[in-house]
C-alpha cells in the first residue's frame, strides 16, 4: 500500500476513533502532499508526486515539528513543544526505519564508491545518490557532515 493511501486509510480509522489531534496531524500531512502535487502539476507532471518526494515531504514536517519543539521548550511553553512531539510520532509512523550510525556509516561508503567520488566536488553527487535511495531514513543535515569528512579524508 503506498503512503498516500496509508495517510488517507489513517484519516478514516482517526475519525472512527474520535481521535482530533491524530486527526488534525494526518490532515497536516495530506494537504502538505496535495500542495506539493498542485505545484508539480503546474510545472507539467501531470501524475503528481512519487513516493520519493511524498517521503521527502515527511521528513521536512518531522524536521520543522523538531526545531518548533525546541524553540517551545526554551520559550518555557512546554505544552506546545509537547503538541509538536506528538504530531512528531503521528508523522514518523509513515517514515521508514531510521538507519543506525553505522547503518550510515555504510550507506555514506557505499554511495562514495557507487558515484566514483575522489573529492569534495563530488559531494552533491553522493548527496544526490543518498537521498535517492534513503529518503526519510536519515537526517542529511548531518550525513552532508559525514561525507564532506569522508570525501577530504581522500575517499
Amino acid at each position: 500500500m503506498d503512503l498516500r493511501t496509508r495517510v488517507n486509510e489513517a484519516v478514516k480509522q482517526a475519525m472512527k476513533d474520535k481521535a482530533p489531534e491524530r486527526l488534525s496531524t494526518l490532515r497536516l500531512i495530506n494537504a502538505a502532499i496535495k500542495d506539493r502535487d498542485i505545484a508539480v502539476r503546474a510545472d507539467g507532471n501531470e501524475t503528481g508526486v512519487d513516493e520519493a518526494e511524498v517521503l521527502s515531504i515527511l521528513g521536512k514536517m518531522v524536521k520543522q515539528r523538531r526545531e518548533s519543539a525546541r524553540t517551545y521548550e526554551e520559550g518555557g511553553r512546554l505544552d506546545l513543544a509537547e503538541r509538536e512531539l506528538a504530531e512528531i510520532e503521528v508523522i514518523e509512523e509513515f517514515l521508514p526505519k531510521a538507519l543506525s550510525d553505522d547503518e550510515v556509516q555504510k550507506a555514506v561508503d557505499a554511495a562514495v564508491t557507487e558515484v566514483g567520488a575522489d573529492s569534495i566536488r563530488d559531494m552533491g553527487r553522493v548527496m544526490g545518490a543518498l537521498k535517492t535511495k534513503y529518503a526519510g531514513q536519515m537526517d542529511f543535515g548531518a550525513v552532508g557532515k559525514l561525507v564532506k569528512d569522508r570525501l577530504a579524508s581522500g575517499a
